[in-house]
């Protein structure tokens, strides 16, 4: 028989458990439940725009609320042309050092650097935002013989730099999570380091590294301070490289320019709100696209 000191204790090790697990349940569905409270409120104030402006005006090529015209293309190209500009300059970068880091780099450089590109995440985009516009479109105007150094390239550069911290630290740990056994059969087949890294290691933590590019994508998307005060601020369509070198303006950088100016309830007000509806399905999307693929993956892997 159990003594009584025994059974006075299994009860409240059982209620505590059980608290736990049910406040971990609710944190968790409490997350979801966030975001899908953010995306009704979109709804309800960015949904009237739908239909108080024609389609053909709003998803024009003119931003010019002042004078009737919603068109919303400039700024999602501008968008995709910063974002994706940036994250061909930081891909590479980044998991070259993320590579570094993990597979070249002796323990003790280690241990200093990934504090570093830790310590790099935390500078803030206005202070990045001013050095773009006081060091980097100076020199891109010269450099490129722009008329202006506030332009698509400019944001991209700053934006590039503040997604590596965040693709440098998912790429490491992707890489760190490569079975020691792949480098050591690699290497004792016969191959070196730099062929057991870039045709074994890189290989298998590609989803890994895939995830690291999507949260790199969405740090520089969902950017405001930075691009609205180094990419000039023009609602122009980026439609040719030459528009590298020249001013656009972004979704984010409209809400947050025009957000305090405008009248609550009024036809731009909804505007902005359908812009940010718009934004958040393509963040939506690509996070989406992303999930599926290394599911897929995985899922094939698992089969073989």
């Amino acid at each position: 028989m159990m003594s009584q000191a025994e059974t006075s204790e299994k009860p409240q090790f059982i209620w505590t458990e059980f608290v736990i697990e049910a406040s971990i349940r609710v944190l968790g569905f409490s997350t979801i439940g966030f975001v899908l409270l953010i995306f009704l409120f979109l709804l309800l104030e960015g949904v009237p725009v739908f239909w108080e402006v024609p389609l053909k005006n709003l998803f024009g090529t003119r931003w010019y609320p002042n004078f009737g015209y919603f068109g919303t293309l400039p700024l999602i190209f501008g968008s995709a042309f910063v974002t994706l500009t940036a994250i061909i300059i930081a891909l590479p970068l980044g998991v070259l050092t993320a590579v570094f880091i993990r597979e070249v780099a002796p323990e003790w450089l280690r241990e200093i650097l990934k504090p570093m590109v830790e310590v790099l995440a935390g500078i803030p985009s206005v202070v990045l935002g001013f050095f773009g516009m006081i060091v980097i479109a100076p020199l891109v105007r010269v450099i490129f013989n722009a008329p202006t150094g506030l332009t698509v390239f400019s944001g991209a550069l700053v934006l590039a730099y503040m997604s590596l911290p965040t693709i440098i630290s998912v790429a490491e740990d992707a890489l760190d999570a490569v079975p020691k056994s792949y480098r050591d059969a690699a290497l004792a087949m016969g191959a070196t380091q730099w062929q057991t890294i870039w045709h074994v290691v890189v290989p298998a933590a590609r989803s890994g590294i895939a995830m690291a590019v999507m949260l790199g994508m969405g740090r520089a998307i969902g950017e405001t301070m930075a691009v609205m005060m180094v990419t000039g601020n023009a609602a122009r369509m980026p439609l040719d490289l030459g528009s590298l070198f020249m001013p656009a303006r972004t979704m984010t950088a409209t809400i947050a320019a025009e957000m305090g100016e405008v009248a609550r309830g009024g036809i731009h007000y909804h505007a902005l709100f359908g812009i940010g509806i718009i934004l958040f399905l393509l963040t939506f999307i690509i996070n989406l696209a992303a999930a599926l693929a290394i599911f897929r993956k995985q899922r094939r892997g698992g089969l073989r």
